[in-house]
């Protein structure tokens, strides 16, 4: 099942002099560009990114230069490369340098603003059925915390009917908005829902996880969203593994509240915005900045009301500046990912065949599986396509059926697509990036097949040993 020759081209990639040459037509052709083994199908870059050659050599000979001289380059040279991100990274979403800082992960991101937060009993928490697994379950342990803010579904319907104000001034609301919903991979209308928000007097958080390299022309001084997060890994292609921008993995932030609220294939979902790699904030100029007292965790500039010359809280970007000793490295290499993206032709270019290729690899495995896709019109689809299983709606999620997923897609058949439980169907979301052809999907579709026969197989030895148990 070789997708291509791969790794015998690796050598002509590992420094920036490619960028001399014009770049590969998309497909099968740029996965020189990458580590991929020469067997390994990669359709799930929506989870963990993958890092391209040059980005590479990038973050070897920054590491080279850090070892050279750790002292100069923490104390001197650190911070005019992490200005330097921020600057691209708010240039890219269409915010201001001073509003965007970057955080170690989207789990330090989002435990840092609700940290920031005092909950009182009565506080409203939106989250919905479609909100990332870790952020759902910090919401509850929010939730379990005294005096327990509470998850009211009656604030939702009346944050989705109403005209004016549903917050008091004893009484915060928070809503968690995914922008692109990681299961199922959908847009959502996460602008719109911020709208509605503003004028109910609700404190919005997006989590816009999967935004960067996905969703065009962002433009968050558009959106205005309180808060907002996302991971450049999805898209820049840097240093850390940043999905969709091909780089290595950013931190996050995020807020939340729970409730209910209707979404694209569900009944009820849970709002919420998250930070994840970098952080927006408004207030006025800056409007949501004092309310972020202190970073995860709190650095040593911070200052307390309760020191001697207390002259107010620290400045917010200088709070994120360094929050503990790290490997900065994955940090600084969003700007190599930009660089490689711009060479490949720019994120117009990008997303033109990646979004392509989802709807027509969706189509086609849908086709092979004998269902159907979850958004056939492509309206709610940017580069991540959601397919049925072809599995009875009884058969409900267990650890023996994800691991014959892993086994079956990872070890057999060397590929590998997230399969999960939707609304009562079984789907799983394919990834579409610039190193894969239509041809991949028939290498998923016969990976599946495989898979939910073994599924079926299971379901009926479980139903034979229950029904032997009653004899």
């Amino acid at each position: 099942m070789t997708v291509g020759k791969t790794s015998s081209h690796h050598d002509s990639v590992t420094d920036t002099t490619v960028y001399e040459q014009p770049p590969p037509p998309f497909g099968h052709a740029t996965r020189a560009l990458f580590g991929f083994s020469p067997n390994y199908v990669s359709l799930n870059n929506g989870s963990y990114g993958a890092l391209p050659l040059p980005v590479r050599a990038y973050c070897d000979k920054l590491t080279d230069q850090i070892e050279s001289n750790p002292d100069k380059f923490i104390k001197i040279d650190y911070i005019h490369h992490l200005n330097r991100v921020r600057q691209r990274v708010a240039k890219l979403v269409g915010a201001e340098t001073d509003e965007c800082v970057i955080v170690n992960n989207t789990s330090h991101g989002i435990a840092t603003i609700l940290h920031n937060f005092t909950f009182n009993e009565g506080d409203v928490l939106v989250g919905t059925t479609t909100t990332y697994g870790a952020v759902s379950q910090m919401l509850k342990y929010l939730a379990d915390l005294p005096p327990h803010p509470t998850s009211v579904d009656e604030h939702i319907k009346q944050l989705t009917n109403t005209d004016h104000t549903i917050a008091r001034e004893d009484r915060k609301i928070f809503a968690l908005i995914d922008s692109v919903a990681s299961n199922p991979g959908v847009l959502l209308p996460w602008k719109e829902m911020v709208a509605i928000c503003r004028k109910a007097g609700v404190i919005s958080l997006v989590d816009g996880a999967q935004s960067i390299g996905q969703e065009l022309d962002i433009n968050l001084s558009e959106g205005q969203p309180d808060f907002w997060v996302s991971v450049c890994s999805l898209v820049l292609l840097s240093g850390y593994r940043y999905k969709h921008l091909f780089s290595k993995e950013l931190p996050q932030m995020a807020f939340f509240e729970e409730g209910k609220c209707r979404s694209l294939c569900s009944k009820k979902v849970y709002l919420m915005f998250t930070f994840h790699g970098l952080l927006k904030t408004h207030l006025g100029k800056h409007r949501n900045q004092h309310l972020i007292k202190s970073p995860f965790p709190t650095p040593v500039t911070y200052n307390s009301p309760h020191d001697d010359g207390y002259k107010g809280p620290q400045d917010f970007v200088t709070l994120f500046d360094w929050t503990g000793t790290i490997d900065y490295v994955p940090h600084l290499s969003i700007g190599a990912a930009m660089d490689f993206r711009e060479w490949l032709g720019g994120e117009h270019k990008i997303n033109e065949y990646t979004h392509a290729l989802a709807l027509a690899g969706g189509k086609h495995l849908a086709e092979r599986l004998g269902t159907s896709a979850l958004d056939p019109d492509g309206e709610f689809t940017l580069n991540m396509v959601n397919v049925e299983l072809p599995l009875p709606a009884d058969i409900e999620p267990s650890n023996e059926i994800h691991q014959i997923f892993l086994d079956t897609l990872l070890i057999q058949w060397q590929t590998f697509v997230p399969e999960f439980k939707h609304n009562g169907r079984w789907w799983v979301r394919c990834s579409a990036q610039i190193w894969n052809e239509i041809s991949d999907f028939d290498v998923i579709a016969n990976a599946l097949k495989d898979a939910c026969d073994k599924v079926k197989e299971l379901a009926v030895k479980q139903e034979s040993e229950v029904e032997s148990e009653e004899d």
